[in-house]
């Protein structure tokens, strides 16, 4: 590279940075106000995570924040989308912001690591492909990670809300 492209590449990380950085406040203004028609106590953390804003929500009341999160991760979910929508209001850009509740997101995080590794242990045995039942698009990213490292190939099957991974043999 030359110096010029150099600094233009890092020009763009840094403008990335800050918009992420922008997308991760506007959430928490708006989650911050949330919690306050909710009545309910919790602290706003944010960071940058593989070029997402990940905004959670922590609190030393969890059973205050298992009301967010709901059955599965359902309220979670909607109140992500809802939130990625006032950042989008505000910027213009669609938001690819990531929110936990309560570290509900991190522990599913390590259930599905934890279950692709599972299923890919299963097909190097057998040698034959195996279907996971339906997921999230989240759920299924994390278990395609996991796959991966575990140095399989796997895909995606199926139609909303029933798409599946598949975990192929090497």
């Amino acid at each position: 590279m030359t110096e010029g492209t150099t600094s233009t590449a890092a020009a763009e990380g840094s403008d990335t940075l800050t918009r992420l950085e922008q997308e991760g406040e506007i959430a928490a203004d708006y989650l911050e106000g949330l919690l306050d028609i909710a009545d309910l106590d919790g602290d706003i953390d944010m960071d940058v995570e593989a070029d997402r804003a990940a905004v959670s929500i922590i609190s030393d009341s969890a059973r205050d924040l298992q009301k967010l999160v709901g059955r599965d991760g359902e309220v979670l979910e909607a109140l992500q989308e809802l939130t990625r929508l006032a950042v989008h209001r505000e910027t213009g850009d669609r938001s690819r912001l990531m929110l936990d509740i309560g570290g509900f997101r991190a522990k599913k995080r390590e259930i599905l690591a934890e279950l692709g590794a599972k299923a890919a242990d299963e097909v190097k045995n057998s040698g034959k492909p195996v279907k996971l039942d339906p997921m999230t698009p989240f759920e299924r990213k994390v278990v395609h990670d996991a796959i991966a490292a575990a140095g399989l190939r796997s895909e995606s099957e199926g139609e909303e809300p029933q798409r599946f991974v598949v975990v192929l043999p090497a």
